[in-house]
């Protein structure tokens, strides 16, 4: 319009190319606890509005602005989520979030929301644009990350980064976390601005369309694409092409998605908006997006076309409900303090089939296997490696009740198409 990089990041396996990683869980709370979504507590929508919705959806943070900080502070008591704080100040961004981590309701420090569509004012000087300097953005960030990590209370908080950096108009080092030596940015070397690089990259796509692998292709982290990803804004910037990271710093660099969605513009449109967000959820966690934050709760709010994963009357649209049945069906408040080890393989997969290994703290497995095939179906075997007594696999498009139980089983055949369905083992 955040923890440890990389917490989800396996590789993908395909039948003949064994990767020992993949075969390592990683625990269910720390999925869900990526999960995010955009709230407009900030532009006068009622708070009170939210409980249910987000109750229903399951996330665990939103993304907001400081303007009535006890709305969001009475959100977290009442629903759990945490605060990505966004703003383009920085006392009064730093006062608020002091607020916020007193209640515990905070997540994050974000900067500047997009200054080429919305530009700043710090120190009197303007910033941003599609063509003014981006000298005040750069300082502005700077001086809020400092500001941040010399306050007691908000040091160990995250900062992420100004979104839409790819469009600096000179070269102010936006496209760095911390300016590297001889970088010959217009900030000095070694300039803090952010603990996470902070993208826009809508898996709807910069020019819309939908095909294979979109969500998968949009989360790619070194990909040049339609995609308003990483590499345009943090590895040659999509502006004015200044340089930033290899693609391998960019691989390993701690990264959020503050933005992205797919709007609905008809109710025929409702199951695509669904099964796209869900599997989008997936495919960024798996390839190392620490959180994702979908644009947007409500329908009609902020500008978002339909976007919202609720309509105006606030009864949940079709990516609602999957998203509430992903959720439900991997719910677990327990931290995994050493996930196991499934020893699973997948026959004869296509490479619009992906899987994401979680664990739950009661030790049940629970297998994320999703499609991403626009048309037809793939037939795959998972061969799980052993022989379990129980295995449930469930549809997220269907419900939150399995929609198969196995017994004694060592393999599971599944019909794979556009959506995620969970293989649990036991």
């Amino acid at each position: 319009m955040l923890g440890s990089a990389g917490a989800g990041q396996q590789t993908l396996l395909r039948g003949s190319e064994p990767d020992e990683t993949r075969l390592v869980a990683v625990g269910c709370d720390t999925f869900l606890g990526s999960l995010g979504v955009n709230t407009h507590v900030d532009q006068g929508y009622s708070p009170q509005s939210y409980i249910q919705p987000l109750r229903y959806l399951g996330v665990r943070n939103i993304r907001d602005s400081r303007r009535n900080l006890s709305g969001l502070v009475m959100l977290h008591a009442q629903t759990g989520v945490r605060v990505d704080l966004l703003g383009s100040e920085v006392v009064e961004m730093t006062d608020a979030a002091d607020t916020l981590a007193r209640a515990g309701a905070l997540l994050s420090i974000e900067g500047p929301n997009e200054p080429n569509n919305f530009p700043v004012t710090y120190q009197g000087q303007q910033g941003g644009g599609p063509t003014g300097s981006w000298t005040a953005v750069a300082q502005l960030q700077m001086d809020l990350y400092s500001a941040v990590k010399n306050n007691p209370e908000l040091g160990t908080y995250p900062v992420f980064q100004v979104s839409e950096g790819g469009a600096e108009t000179k070269n102010v080092g936006l496209q760095f976390l911390t300016i590297p030596t001889a970088a010959g940015t217009l900030l000095s070397d070694g300039t803090g601005f952010a603990d996470y690089a902070n993208v826009h990259n809508y898996v709807s796509g910069v020019r819309g369309g939908y095909g294979d692998n979109q969500a998968w292709q949009a989360a790619d982290p070194t990909l040049n694409a339609r995609w308003d990803g990483l590499y345009g804004n943090y590895g040659s910037t999509w502006k004015r092409h200044f340089r930033g990271y290899s693609s391998a710093q960019l691989e390993a660099l701690p990264r959020v998605t503050t933005e992205t969605g797919w709007d609905a513009a008809t109710l025929d449109d409702e199951r695509t908006q669904g099964v796209i967000l869900v599997n989008t959820y997936l495919a960024q966690f798996k390839r190392g997006w620490r959180y994702t934050f979908i644009y947007q709760l409500g329908e009609g709010e902020g500008g978002g076309g339909n976007q919202g994963l609720f309509h105006q009357d606030w009864t949940p649209k079709l990516a609602a409900n999957y998203i509430h049945n992903l959720t439900s069906i991997l719910a677990d408040n327990t931290p995994v303090a050493s996930p196991g080890r499934l020893d699973y393989s997948i026959a004869n997969a296509r490479d619009t089939v992906h899987d994401l290994l979680l664990q739950k703290s009661d030790g049940a497995f629970e297998l994320v296997v999703w499609g991403e095939q626009v048309t037809g179906d793939s037939n795959i075997v998972v061969n799980l490696g052993a022989t379990y007594t129980e295995v449930k696999i469930y549809d997220a498009t269907s419900g939150i009740s399995p929609v198969r139980t196995l017994t004694n089983a060592d393999s599971v055949v599944l019909k794979i198409n556009d959506h995620a369905m969970i293989v649990e083992i036991r």
